[in-house]
Order: C-alpha cells, then structure tokens, then sequence
C-alpha cells in the first residue's frame, strides 16, 4: 500500500496553479506560498475516532453474549491492500461467521485479477483465528463453500465460513498479543542496523507454522510457501531488489488509471478521514491547507515529468536505500485457496516481525498483474527464485528497524456486520 507524506519544493518558483499535485501511492509535493503554511503550523495526527479500534475491544464487548463481535474487533485490523477494508461478515447463522467480498471495495487497475484482494481476506481470517484461540474457540474454516472464484474476477459468493465451538484443547497463540501492536511502516529505516538472523527465523517459522490435527490456522503442509530474504551482507541483491522496487514505483505513479485508483480512496485531513476511516491517509499540514483552500487537485494525475512525480520516485529511493533487509513469500500455485492462505501466511509472518520489533511495509507494485508491470514481475520472479511453472511471489516486503508509526484507520464494527 503507498505511502504519502510531503516534500519540500526546494525553493523553486511556482505559480499558483502549479502549487500541488498528488501522486497516488506515493509522497506529495507541495509549494507553500505566502501565507499558506501559516493556516497549518502543526502536523495533524490521526482523529481519535478513526483508529479507537486499535484500542482493542470494550469491556462491555468483551463479555457480550455473542462472542463473535468481539472476535471481529481483532479480525478487523488485519492489513488489507489500500487499507479498503473490503470483508463483510455475516452473522446469520448462530455459532457461524461468513466472510464476503463487498466488491465495490475492489482494486481493477492495479489488482485485475484480485489477488491481493484475495490475500486480504486471508488476513482477516486469520486475525479471526487468533482471537477465537484466545477465547477457548476452534476456528473450523471452510473456504469458497459455494464455489472459488474464477481467475478473473470476484462474485456475490462467500470467500469462507467460520464455524466456531468451544474446545478445551484450542491451544493460544503468542502471536495474538501483537495484533494491536502490528502497523504497517512506510518510514524510512534504520540501514545501520541488520536484521539478525532469529528474527529473519521467526518470521519464517510463523508463515510456515506446524499443523496440529484438525488445525485450520495458516497455510496447509501441502499448500506450504517458501519464504526468503536478503539482508545487508548480500549487497549485490539487495541493489536488484532496490532497482525492481523503483522500477515498479515509477510504473505506478506514472500511469494515469493507476494513479486515479489511488485519488479515489485518498482522504485528506482529519475530517475526511474522520468520515471514511479507510484508504490512504494524507494529513501533511500544507496539503491540508491547501485542500481546505480549494487548490489540492485530485481530479487529474500529473505528467510523468512534472516535479511531482519526480519527488517522489527520488523519495523512494531514498526509503529503499535505508532498508537493510528484503523479505518474499512464493508459493507452488495461484488459485484462490493459495491465495487466501498466503494472506494468512503473511500476517503470521508480520505479527512475527512485529515481536522481533521490526518494522515492514509491501513492496506489491511488482508483483500486480496489469500490463506495465509485465517487466517488473518477471524480475522480481526470478530474483525470487518463483521459476516452476504456477510458482507465484504472493509477497515482497522491506523489513527494517524504524520509529513507530500511527496505525490505519478502521471503519466501525457495525459497519463491517451483516446479520
């Protein structure tokens, strides 16, 4: 998911029509005119409202009758591609949690295929997994019980169902105590600092957990990922790996319908924020400012060469050359099940890196399946090691030390429930 933040314009003169231009998915660029800053000396933070539920769940929540809001409370800070929150969950059935897909939450331009919007409800069932271990619950889950989705595109269908039983022999996951811990961080990172070798180990270990009979938690033995990084002492890799993420950076901020996906779900401010609690955040103060003036332009992507797209491929370059460590996940296929699993894989993986006190961010411009990327996935494929025909990198990411960040913001519980 990108990352927006602001940037200096040096000093350069511009004129009034030329003072912003956002580039989705990536950092903004801004002239602050004569009088502009002013209107907004301090940073804005996060609306208290648009991010209460990483609070964890009420005490009145907690001893509810029906435990399965409680259990949503968690299963709703899983991370999710563009921060779109796309789970409905229906609660029709007593004892039963189904997961839909609100296919209006949907990325077409930079996700045709669904993938990752595939590999987002695999977080969120996890996270649901977690949580219903906590609570003595066996999480026994059925995925696509109509049917998978074809290759193409996402239907009406369930994704899976959530049948829940209490079981005295449910062991609890340490993973669980860093649900309200685990933020998704686009800072730069500490490039002084390794990644040891335990923690490259736990991270692993948790995308590849062992199955205990009657286990539905993570990815099955058959559908296993293999997993791998590189860090500081392999620096011929980590300068390809450097070099496809740009590569798939600038792709992506200069192709105008994948811009706009990005404009569309972009929230500027605490009040926009406030009012949508999901997509991507912007609440650097002269853009704000700049927004409450009239003069923050969404309706338009700006030209690859303008300064602002520039910027902020410069910007990224600059993250990635702070980063000390690349993390990938593969797996042997790409249906649907694959898919959702390696969803649950990977935030297992994150909660991991989360204890180990790491930061990480994905890296998934690379590995999205429309046309201009064509080059970049197969880089970063084979860079991967992902060659067996079907072999598929489901995930790249930067990991690193880095200064904690606020988490995302989440819609309400009630906004997420179906009964």
């Amino acid at each position: 998911m990108p990352s927006l933040h602001l940037n200096p314009t040096r000093g350069q003169p511009l004129q009034r029509r030329q003072f912003i231009r956002l580039v989705g998915g990536g950092a903004v660029s801004a002239v602050a005119a004569t009088g502009v800053v002013g209107l907004s000396a301090c940073a804005q933070g996060m609306p208290p409202e648009a991010i209460e539920a990483w609070s964890g769940p009420s005490q009145t929540l907690a001893h509810a009758a029906d435990v399965r809001h409680w259990l949503l409370s968690y299963a709703i800070l899983a991370p999710h591609s563009h921060n779109l929150q796309s789970w409905v969950a229906d609660l029709g059935t007593p004892g039963e949690i189904t997961l839909y897909c609100d296919e209006k939450r949907v990325l077409p331009q930079t996700d045709p295929l669904s993938r990752q919007i595939m590999m987002s409800h695999g977080t969120f069932l996890e996270l649901l997994d977690l949580a219903a271990r906590e609570r003595g619950l066996r999480a026994d889950t059925t995925l696509f019980p109509q049917g998978a989705f074809g290759p193409g595109k996402l239907d009406a269908r369930p994704v899976a169902t959530v049948r829940l039983t209490p079981d005295a022999g449910v062991t609890k996951d340490p993973l669980f105590a860093q649900i309200l811990q685990r933020h998704t961080n686009r800072s730069r990172y500490d490039i002084t600092r390794a990644v040891p070798d335990g923690a490259w180990a736990a991270m692993a270990a948790a995308a590849s957990p062992p199955q205990p009979a009657g286990s539905t938690s993570a990815v099955s033995s058959s559908a296993a990922p293999r997993v791998g990084f590189v860090g500081l002492e392999q620096a011929a890799a980590l300068v390809e790996h450097r070099r496809i993420a740009r590569e798939a950076w600038r792709i992506e901020l200069t192709v105008p319908r994948t811009i706009m996906e990005s404009f569309d779900v972009l929230r500027v401010g605490q009040s926009e924020i406030a009012a949508h609690r999901d997509g991507l955040s912007l609440t650097a103060p002269v853009v704000v400012a700049l927004n409450t003036l009239g003069l923050f332009d969404r309706s338009k992507a700006p030209a690859p060469g303008d300064y602002a797209t520039t910027s902020q491929i410069e910007e990224f370059e600059g993250k990635l050359a702070s980063t000390p460590g690349f993390w990938w996940m593969v797996t042997p296929a790409n249906d649907r099940v694959t898919q959702v699993n390696a969803g649950r894989a990977y935030v297992r993986a994150q909660l991991a890196a989360t204890a180990q006190g790491l930061a990480m961010q994905p890296l998934s411009q690379a590995l999205q399946e429309y046309p201009e990327q064509k080059q970049t996935y197969a880089d970063i494929h084979a860079l991967a090691g992902a060659k067996a025909p079907g072999e598929t990198v489901q995930m790249w990411a930067r990991v690193g030390y880095a200064p904690a960040v606020e988490p995302a913001p989440r819609r309400r519980l009630k906004d997420f429930i179906r009964v």
